[in-house]
């Protein structure tokens, strides 16, 4: 029997370090090739990693909380006969291409961070921007790290106990005010719904929302669907949704409008180059992940839709990896899937504005003509585009959703 180590695996570009959420594997444990063993936490997403080896669970190195860096020791494992070596994951730069060099750059800039001496790794220098903790707020954080320094966990902890300046999402009442009936049913907000709470409340408090709506006739649109849908899906081998139709509208827009395809730092503005796509998903639970497709401008209506499809089947599978939650550069909320007419979405930091799609609705309209105006029934839709007013004026927040709407209205001209 020979005893092998196994480390932490990459969780994604970016991703340094990750927590320990629980181990699903206890020492003893007979556990076989590619079961996972341990949910880990990163400040993208919550993952299960599965071990490369079959064997007996000898020793854990790490415990439950602690913070734990790529390519460290996790886990001793007793197999039988010989042991093909897994090669531990570099912990080195390596190159990519130019399309995923966009994707790479890590939001907590070096810019941001305390100078009291201590080490702050990207881990907790993000967290700490996106609870809108200044810097010199996070050194007086005391942390239980090698030399004192601040671990996810600390921080964490720190929030429960912020206080009132910090103004988390938790507003606490009095009983009274409560008035909490014996009928009633007390549910405590998961994790996930909790860091999103804090999300939205920090980009509330931070970002000056500013919303425009356009109602756009997506006649041609329809039609051309309706027409083409059962000739794409034997091509595609996906069926052909609106969402695909409506995104290469929506790059269209952005390359036209590159200061919406940007982020946000400081008083920095980032214009990103490759455009990646936050597409929200709900959920069965009743949560939101929001799965990247990346460089959407690069990708034909037929790799968009096969993208688009197999993103969505992992959201609401829980088979999301670390990288397919990171890097947007902008996102879309399709609300017309609820049939809503119209919303305001909050956006999501760094990126400066987010839109949401309308359901697509027959009415009643004008339509001009050389001849006269005359009244028909169009399917139309409201898009609406919420955007930081900091670096976003009406103008241009305006204008870029007008010419989402100008492209989906001239669908048929520059379909490919």
């Amino acid at each position: 029997m020979a005893e092998v180590t196994m480390v932490l695996p990459a969780m994604g570009e970016s991703v340094m370090e990750a927590t320990v959420l629980q181990w699903l594997k206890q020492e003893g444990d007979m556990i076989a090739e590619e079961e996972s063993i341990v949910e880990v936490a990163t400040d993208k997403v919550d993952s299960e990693v599965p071990t490369p080896y079959a064997g007996k669970l000898q020793k854990l190195l790490v415990q439950k909380g602690e913070v734990v860096k790529i390519g460290a020791p996790i886990a001793i494992i007793a197999t039988e006969g010989e042991v093909q070596t897994v090669p531990t994951p570099s912990l080195a730069p390596s190159p990519v291409p130019s399309v995923s060099t966009e994707q790479s750059v890590v939001v907590s800039t070096p810019t941001y961070q305390p100078k009291d001496g201590r080490f702050y790794s990207p881990l907790v220098r993000h967290i700490a921007q996106q609870e809108t903790i200044s810097p010199e707020e996070l050194s007086q954080i005391p942390g239980t790290g090698q030399d004192n320094r601040v671990t996810k966990r600390d921080l964490l902890s720190y929030l429960q106990h912020r206080p009132e300046a910090g103004m988390s999402h938790k507003l606490k009442l009095s009983e009274a005010q409560l008035a909490v009936m014996p009928e009633d049913e007390v549910v405590q907000l998961d994790r996930v719904r909790q860091v999103i709470a804090e999300r939205m409340v920090a980009s509330k408090r931070t970002i000056p929302h500013v919303t425009s709506f356009v109602e756009a006739d997506v006649t041609d649109l329809v039609q051309w669907r309706a027409k083409n849908k059962e000739e794409f899906q034997k091509k595609a081998g996906v069926k052909l949704t609106y969402m695909p139709l409506l995104l290469q509208a929506i790059v269209r827009a952005l390359q036209d409008f590159p200061l919406v395809n940007a982020w946000m730092d400081g008083d920095r503005l980032i214009k990103k180059k490759t455009i990646n796509i936050g597409m929200a998903v709900a959920l069965p639970d009743g949560n939101l992940v929001v799965p990247v497709i990346k460089a959407a401008d690069q990708l034909s209506l037929v790799e968009l839709a096969q993208a688009i499809q197999a993103l969505a089947d992992k959201a609401r599978n829980s088979r999301l990896e670390p990288d397919e939650l990171a890097g947007a550069t902008y996102t879309v909320s399709n609300l017309g899937s609820f049939q809503n007419l119209m919303g305001t979405p909050i956006i999501t930091p760094p990126q400066v504005a987010i839109l949401g799609l309308g359901a697509i609705v027959k009415k009643p309209a004008v339509v001009a003509s050389p001849e006269e105006d005359v009244i028909a029934i169009r399917q139309k839709m409201y898009l609406s585009h919420a955007y930081d007013h900091r670096v976003i004026d009406g103008a241009l927040g305006g204008g870029f959703v007008k010419r989402v709407a100008d492209y989906l209205e001239r669908f048929t001209d520059w379909v490919s």
